[in-house]
């Protein structure tokens, strides 16, 4: 019988996850701005991308370490004082000016240790949890609003577009692996063989689940459907601007807010419906949200953007979930990491690269078609919909 988490073990788990999220944000959100106004601007699309190529390299690896070599709260300890010296050394280089290009190689680097945090902040969640599709949501939802505690700080602070946002930033990445010096210790970690190959101690022996049917197909619904999810963030400001909006990061917090209500419910929905029919449901958030972009009219523009947190929710959570039910615990780490590989570095990096292509496609000398752009990724969304329904086999 499924146990129910205490209390006060929730509750650390909880601050785990919006502490992170905290530190997340206060470096991603001001990032464009603080560039920007450093006059290296030429580098922004770059210093974004630096995540997705970090994801094809580093989760597998720390998520192996975890797996087999230490504690993953150990290894979360270790990446986090690595990003946090990173970020510091950025901030200090960007006050003071220093070539963009050689920022550029140190925010790769720092990179390489912040993409594998948000899967083993997951692991060490749902190692935890012994009813993953009831206690899950409710805790990661805290994930979410330390990001928007994170983007609030630092508006209060005035850092919006100061390199004193990366201070702030540094200082919570610290407070994160402080923070896992008092989470309780579980591992998933099996003794590890006296000598493990290359490809072992690279995890690369992960893509060995993709022998199982069902869970091949759910990290290829991830990694697809990824690619039009990526042009969320990019793009639906510039929208939002064009239909004369302002405020837009007020806007765009719609999107988290449902985030948060979707995770509080995918409990109670997680005990009534299948898995395979939440991943659906989240398809079809995702593919309405375009059509309702693609009317390119004030409120069909918000109800999309409302619809942000369901997309996210039942697909990607959802996704994790499944994970942690159907693989096992030695397994764990590596799993969560290899979805972080296919979906933030794969499918994140090829949507970067597919929808700012599409994007200068459809603009014109008046303007992006906006109608013409978001149709042809609801046409995206919708053949993942049909792969995922006609591929999978679980119920």
């Amino acid at each position: 019988m499924d146990r129910e988490l205490k209390r006060t073990e929730k509750a650390e788990l909880m601050g785990l996850l919006f502490l992170h999220g905290m530190a997340m944000a206060s470096w991603f959100v001001p990032l464009s701005s603080v560039l920007d106004v450093a006059g290296m601007g030429a580098i922004k699309s770059m210093a974004f991308a630096a995540t997705a190529i970090a994801a094809l390299l580093s989760p597998l690896f720390f998520g192996a370490m975890a797996d087999r070599s230490a504690l993953p709260a150990k290894v979360l300890r270790w990446v986090s004082v690595a990003t946090a010296i990173m970020v510091l050394w950025i901030a200090w280089g960007v006050e003071w000016k220093w070539n963009a290009w050689f920022l550029l190689c140190l925010i790769q680097v720092q990179s390489l240790f912040l993409v594998p945090t948000s899967s083993l902040a997951g692991s060490i969640v749902l190692f935890r949890l012994r009813n993953s599709k009831n206690q899950y949501g409710s805790i990661r939802a805290l994930g979410t609003i330390g990001w928007m505690a994170g983007c609030w700080t630092t508006s209060l602070l005035g850092f919006d577009t100061s390199p004193k946002a990366f201070y702030l930033s540094g200082a919570l990445w610290l407070i994160v692996a402080a923070y896992t010096l008092v989470l309780q210790q579980h591992s998933v970690a099996s003794q590890s063989p006296k000598h493990l190959s290359l490809r072992e101690r690279f995890g690369l022996d992960a893509l060995g689940l993709f022998r199982i049917h069902d869970h091949r197909v759910v990290f290829m619904t991830s990694t697809l459907l990824a690619i039009p999810f990526a042009a969320f963030y990019p793009y639906t400001p510039p929208h939002l601007s064009d239909l004369g909006f302002e405020r837009l990061s007020a806007w765009m917090s719609l999107g988290q807010v449902s985030e948060v209500v979707a995770m509080l419910a995918i409990g109670g929905i997680l005990a009534r419906w299948r898995l395979k029919w939440v991943i659906l449901a989240g398809l079809f958030f995702g593919w309405m949200r375009y059509v309702l972009y693609a009317m390119d009219m004030r409120v069909p523009v918000l109800l999309g953007l409302g619809l942000h947190g369901f997309a996210f929710t039942f697909t990607y959570i959802s996704t994790q979930i499944y994970l942690a039910k159907r693989v096992e615990a030695e397994w764990q780490s590596r799993a969560q990491a290899l979805l972080s590989l296919l979906s933030g570095g794969v499918g994140n990096l090829a949507g970067y690269l597919i929808t700012g292509a599409w994007i200068q496609f459809c603009r014109t000398s008046s303007g992006v078609q906006w109608t013409e752009y978001w149709l042809g990724l609801a046409a995206m969304v919708m053949l993942v919909l049909i792969y995922f329904s006609i591929s999978i086999k679980a119920k």
